[in-house]
């Protein structure tokens, strides 16, 4: 069991579904001019015509909540489900207006309940937002007792002008990554089965909550302004999701983490896919939770000015959208 497919997840189905879907969905859109952006980006972008868009998330935590439900810890899923939204809009360089949620679960579990709200609140502390409304639905019968499902709603805005849609990249601008807190909330369908037979406490390191970037992505807009052009959250499909940034231009990733400053869950979890750096860099984030596109020139001038941790780990290249990790094996793998 070293890979995602015969964990049950077949990403090359996902991702022909969505592609199947864009375009029954943008000629629908295409009836709505103030659509800017709809499926295939990190998040939906719709003109308000009054000098700002809009922008808005949804997103939910995968079968992470199978882990939370078999450690009956329920404090910290909350904080996945802000994250898995509000970072999705961040990439837009969006700052969060509001969020609101769905909650459904076989008998409504009070304590359990409230514990899952408790989460959701401390991830929209970090996320400066508030959580306005949302939906606790009862459904015996779909899930059994002691299961729930959770969906997040998240709304921010941006300025025309201070909007991040990758359009300025260009051929020599830097990448910088940041590093995540853990595997996040994508790819467990796997990991819960490479962990299936290891230590509470190693189960209790996977669910780290993910980590919410707000005020990364605020400050380095406000360090590099329109020298921040693009942004990618590291999410399912892994280093793939970076040419989602600007299909026009190849990703050369020439200074990732090494082994050995990986943790020690990540290393474990590398360990039990038999060391497979195609398949474990397609499924999970492997330390680098949040990829930017930066002007190369202002990044050297400015870089000293970046008061959190943070890696330069590649080059954006001329190309048609492909990724090129060149790992420490010195093979050069390729997303």
């Amino acid at each position: 069991m070293s890979n995602y497919k015969s964990a049950g997840v077949d990403i090359e189905a996902g991702d022909d579904f969505v592609e199947r879907i864009k375009v029954k969905v943008q000629k629908q859109c295409s009836q709505y001019p103030r659509v800017l952006h709809g499926v295939g980006g990190f998040a939906a972008v719709y003109d308000m015509q009054d000098g700002r868009y809009l922008v808005s998330g949804t997103d939910g935590v995968g079968t992470k909540l199978k882990l939370a439900q078999e450690l009956e810890i329920h404090d910290t899923i909350g904080i996945d489900l802000v994250a898995m939204c509000v970072n999705d809009i961040l990439c837009t360089g969006a700052r969060p207006l509001f969020f609101l949620d769905y909650l459904a679960m076989g008998k409504l579990d009070l304590g359990v309940s409230e514990k899952i709200i408790e989460g959701i609140l401390a991830g929209l502390a970090t996320s400066r937002a508030p959580l306005i409304g949302g939906e606790t639905a009862e459904m015996p019968g779909m899930y059994q007792n002691g299961e729930y499902d959770l969906a997040g709603f998240a709304v921010g805005e941006v300025k025309k002008e201070h909007l991040i849609d990758g359009t300025h990249v260009r051929e020599g601008d830097v990448l910088i990554g940041l590093p995540s807190s853990g595997f996040h909330s994508n790819g467990y369908s796997l990991l819960r089965k490479l962990l299936a037979r290891e230590t509470r406490e190693t189960k209790i390191e996977a669910l780290t909550p993910t980590r919410i970037y707000r005020m990364e992505v605020q400050a380095l807009q406000e360090i590099f302004g329109a020298g921040l052009k693009g942004l990618a959250h590291i999410t399912g499909s892994g280093l793939a999701n970076i040419p989602r940034i600007n299909g026009a231009f190849d990703y050369h990733l020439t200074a990732w983490p090494k082994l050995k400053d990986w943790s020690t869950l990540f290393q474990l979890v590398f360990n039990k896919m038999d060391n497979n750096v195609s398949e474990a860099f397609s499924t999970f984030n492997m330390g680098i939770g949040m990829v930017a596109v930066i002007d190369r020139e202002q990044y050297q001038a400015q870089a000293s000015k970046i008061h959190f941790l943070h890696r330069l780990i590649g080059e954006v290249q001329s190309g048609q959208g492909v990724v090129h990790l060149h790992f420490e094996d010195g093979k050069l793998y390729q997303f």
